[in-house]
Formats: structure tokens, sequence, C-alpha cells
């Protein structure tokens, strides 16, 4: 992460030792933060992630889950064109509120996770691309179970026409309608997607990092906003595009049956990638990889630069209290 190529953090000598001091003392990672301070962190750089790239999301799912006019191709200047014209601008933040609620405790975890597994794992070598990545796949596996019952009720609520009259409302239809596990539904898909989605994530963000951190080396000691937004956006844009089609997996369970949607016999990945395949071929299943690399390349900038500001506040904060 950010803190590996910063040294004025990243040096023991600099950490306040655990002396007298308290259980807090004992707590500090390697770059001398706390774990609340990572999960407040992390949640900071989620809530604007997601509030900021919402409307590009809205549109992703409509494309995925098939809910546009049948008489519209899938295409994202007609998903927007659809939105607008039947449902005006704010149609583009329809369940953002579900979002709100599942991002920012989702996003705490996985940075939380993150941090402590790359640490654990990297040992002495803190460029280790592999502890990058184990570390990022241990990170999105914690953070689905969080936000996964969430995101379907986000996901239900952009669709057009939906039923559901806010968030409260959906929960409960779908609880008293399909019970607890349909929130749960997309679960094993959502991880199987973003465990290699956070694998390329993680280590492409460490590595466009590095690299531009190399071709500056004199800026190394004070990483630039620049640095974390282009390493982040590079990051985002790869890993979608290789990951969209376990996405749209994703989508179609958690719409199943609302709006139109079909409604599948089974969860399994392989029966839905072979039935979407058959119903729509093989560009069925990258439907929506625009918006979604559209979301994430920028959404990858802004979640990485705020979290990176967010800890060198902490780290301000924590240097203040605690002087060498």
């Amino acid at each position: 992460m950010a803190t590996d190529a910063s040294p004025k953090f990243r040096h023991p000598e600099l950490l306040p030792a655990a002396t007298a001091a308290t259980s807090e003392n004992l707590q500090l990672s390697h770059d001398g933060l706390l774990f609340w301070q990572y999960m407040i962190a992390g949640s900071i750089a989620g809530l604007v992630e997601h509030t900021a790239m919402f409307p590009v999301d809205t549109l992703k799912t409509r494309m995925q889950a098939g809910s546009l006019p049948c008489h519209l191709p899938f295409g994202l200047r007609h998903a927007l064109a659809s939105v607008l014209r039947h449902e005006g601008f704010l149609g583009l933040y329809r369940g953002i509120g579900a979002m709100g609620l599942g991002a920012g405790p989702a996003h705490a975890v996985y940075f939380s996770v993150y941090e402590f597994a790359k640490q654990a794992l990297s040992k002495n070598n803190p460029n280790n691309p592999f502890a990058h990545a184990a570390s990022g796949v241990l990170a999105t596996v914690a953070s689905d179970a969080v936000l996964t019952p969430m995101d379907t009720v986000k996901q239900r609520l952009q669709l057009e026409s939906s039923p559901y009259r806010g968030v409260g409302d959906c929960v409960r239809r779908v609880m008293r309608e399909e019970g607890v596990r349909a929130f749960y539904a997309s679960y094993r898909t959502t991880v199987v997607m973003n465990a290699p989605f956070t694998a390329v994530h993680f280590a492409t963000y460490e590595a466009v990092k590095r690299a531009l951190t190399e071709v500056s080396p004199d800026s190394a000691n004070d990483e630039t906003l620049v640095v974390h937004a282009t390493a982040g956006a590079a990051a985002g844009a790869l890993a979608a595009a290789v990951t969209t089609p376990l996405d749209v997996v994703k989508t179609q369970l958690q719409c199943q049956g609302v709006c139109g949607c079909d409604r599948f016999s089974t969860s399994s990945i392989w029966d839905l990638i072979r039935t979407i395949r058959r119903r729509d071929g093989y560009t069925g299943l990258m439907r929506g990889w625009k918006p979604r690399m559209l979301f994430h390349a920028p959404a990858a900038a802004i979640c990485w630069s705020t979290y990176e500001a967010s800890k060198s506040f902490f780290q301000r904060l924590n240097n203040t209290k605690n002087p060498s």
C-alpha cells in the first residue's frame, strides 16, 4: 500500500515506544495506525467512492439485469437515455441509501483486513506481489459477507419500475417473500468474482504505484495524489474487465424474479454462465462491461486517494500525540 513507499512512516524507530503508554501503543501497526483508524479510513473511502460513481453503477445494473425496455438495445447510451426519459436525473440515484448502509462497514472491514493481512504475509518484503494479492482476497471474502445483503437491496431498487418503495420496504418484502437466503443468493458468486478482481486490483495498484514512484524517486517521500489516483484507476479498470462475466451472473442472481428478470432454479455459477450464453450469446456475458470499467477506474482512483489521505491524517494525528 501507499505506506510501503513512504519512508517517513515506515521506519520502526519513528513509531512511539510501547512503554508506559497504553494498550493503544501495542496496537500500532507497521505504519503507525490503529485498527479503528484503518476502519474509519476505509469506511470514508468506500462512501466517497460509491456516492460519486453511483449513477454509473445504476446503468451497469440495468444493462446486466436486462431490465431496460425490450425494444432498446443494451448499450450504455440507451441505458442512460431510458433512465433520464422515464425517471429523470434522480432515477440514477435510486438505491443509494442501501449502498450507503453497506459500503461504509464493508470498506472498513475490507481495508483493515487488507492492511493486517499484508503486514503478516509480506514479512520483510514490502514489494511482494503474492502478499498483496493474497491479502486482497482475504479482505474481499470478509467484506463481501458484510456488503452482499445491502448490495442485493441496492440492485433491486436500481431496476426500472422497481416494486419496492425504499430500503426498508425492500428488506421487509424480501425477508417475508423469499427468506434470509435471498440476501445471500449471490454471495458465492460475489466471492468467486471478487477474489480474482481483488487479487488483480491490489497487485496492479501496488505495482503501478511502485513504478510511478521509481520514475520520479525525488518525490517518493511524499506520494502524491496523482500517484494514488493513477495506480488506482489502472488497477480498477483491469480488474473490472477481467471479471465482467461473473458480475453479470451476480447481478442476475440478485435481481431474479423482479421486474421481469429471469428466475433461476440453481445458483451454480457455471450453470448460470451456460444459461446466459445460450440465451444471449457470449456478448451477454460481457453486458455492462463499459459502465463497469467506467465505474471502477475512477472509483478506484477516488477510493485509494481518499483512503491514503485519511491514513495520512491519522498518521499526523498519531505523531502529534506521540512525538518520537
